[in-house]
């Protein structure tokens, strides 16, 4: 089992459409945030397509969300979060890339209110 902050990393074809075809979504410039809350369960996949770019692109763009990711797991509720890249990942600054990433768990009610 691969963990990331606490959290499971979904790998299979099959637990993304899963959550993609039973969650909810969220979509902000830079990113969607597809989410199914559900008790005692954790874990996160991410996601770029190859409308990002290249694979250097789609890696980066990843590994972009999984920093941002690791920053705030300890604030979010028991849930199965999807992180989707979108093409303005690209030219997006760090900080507009953090206030996309806030937003979309805010709407979600996704983040536990803490002192941040």
């Amino acid at each position: 089992m691969v963990s990331l902050g606490g959290f499971y990393t979904l790998k299979q074809h099959k637990e993304f459409q899963h959550i993609y075809k039973k969650g909810k979504s969220v979509h902000s410039a830079n990113l969607v945030l597809f989410f199914l809350p559900k008790a005692n369960l954790r874990s996160v996949g991410f996601t770029a397509t190859k409308k990002i770019g290249n694979a250097v692109k789609r890696n980066r763009a990843k590994r972009r969300l999984r920093a941002l990711f690791c920053e705030y797991s300890d604030s979010l509720k028991d849930a199965t979060y999807i992180f989707v890249a979108k093409i303005a990942i690209n030219e997006a600054s760090h900080k507009q890339l953090q206030n996309d990433f806030i937003k979309v768990l805010q709407k979600s009610k996704s983040i536990q209110e803490t002192n941040r």
